[in-house]
């Protein structure tokens, strides 16, 4: 079970996903913390030199779903990290949020911590 989860969800035109795709490629990128956009605010997390990733396909009934994940692990505990990652969990509560990218109907959206 997560401590953290912060999901954001929106429709974007083709264009608007491939500068959505762009600016995290330039964020994973050099030897900086990647900074991206998430919402209607930014996250700022710091990225080691390797990370796991994962990219699945599923075509079902008449939805295609295409999900990237990267994933790897905290250099240590730190409570810091979470209150660190919160303000912009506040800050995504203004749409439904799925972190897949699933399409959700238009509604509140959600920060939980748990």
């Amino acid at each position: 079970m997560s401590d953290l989860k912060v999901e954001y969800e929106q429709t974007v035109s083709r264009d608007e996903a491939a500068a959505l795709l762009a600016q995290l490629a330039r964020a994973f990128s050099g030897e900086h913390d990647a900074e991206f956009p998430f919402g209607p605010g930014t996250v700022k997390l710091h990225v080691p030199g390797s990370v796991r990733a994962e990219l699945e396909v599923e075509v079902e009934d008449d939805e295609v779903e295409v999900e990237i994940e990267f994933t790897w692990p905290l250099p240590q505990r730190n409570d810091g990290l979470a209150a660190a990652i919160a303000p912009a969990a506040k800050a995504a509560t203004s749409r439904p949020e799925r972190a897949n990218g699933a399409r959700r109907p238009a509604s509140a959206g959600r920060a939980r911590r748990k």
